[in-house]
């Protein structure tokens, strides 16, 4: 299973411009999404369960990641390949010990502080949250900018995938800041064409990391 996490989607069915998640999913996977996770804020236990077990469905053939925000009850049902906690959640440890050794684990880390507390946790990737300021997620910490953004590739043994404001005009600068990839939600999710606007991506974040080698 790839653990490529450089065109990281967010999904849930607020982001789609009315259209169907499966289908904006299943052409953001096509321009070169590398993992989707699943994020419902106002379903029910059962709703994002059914939501999950299909698109996981639809992404096993392709070998895309499915991972799921918050809920480790539908992640365990449905076979997800990881679950994003954020600092709210629950603690990594405890998910670790529900989950099993095989799940990846994401953890938001809003500040300095709780990025320097993770360098003691067993997680996949820190999500850099938020880097820029997001209409998506307006619940958020104050910015990084890259300049945080570099002090925390600089103190972090971890993975980083950087998340909020994010979009293919400042892609190669989180790229160059030290990200391992970058995550998007209306980016790609809202675009007119999420095929397109996922291939657009996907080639700048390539030719950064191009760069950067």
């Amino acid at each position: 299973m790839s653990r490529d996490l450089s065109v990281y989607l967010v999904i849930g069915r607020d982001f789609t411009a009315g259209r169907d998640l499966l289908e904006v999913v299943a052409e953001a996977v096509a321009g070169g999404v590398t993992l989707v996770q699943l994020r419902e804020k106002e379903a029910n236990l059962r709703e994002f369960t059914e939501l999950a077990r299909a698109l996981k469905t639809l992404l096993a053939p392709t070998r895309t990641p499915l991972f799921i925000n918050d809920d480790v009850t539908v992640a365990r049902s449905v076979g997800a390949e990881g679950i994003h906690l954020g600092q709210s959640d629950l603690p990594v440890a405890e998910a670790r010990r529900l989950l099993g050794p095989a799940i990846r684990i994401g953890l938001s880390v809003e500040n300095r502080q709780q990025a320097l507390a993770a360098e003691a946790l067993e997680v996949d990737y820190l999500g850099i949250s938020p880097v820029f300021p997001s209409a998506s997620k307006t619940d958020t910490a104050p910015p990084w900018g890259l300049e945080g953004l570099a002090w925390a590739r600089a103190h972090s043994r971890h993975r980083l995938v950087g998340i909020g404001g994010i979009h293919q005009a400042n892609a190669a600068g989180v790229i160059r800041a030290g990200a391992d990839g970058v995550a998007v939600i209306s980016a790609i999710a809202s675009a007119p064409s999420p095929r397109q606007a996922a291939e657009e991506l996907s080639k700048t974040v390539l030719a950064a990391k191009g760069q950067c080698h």
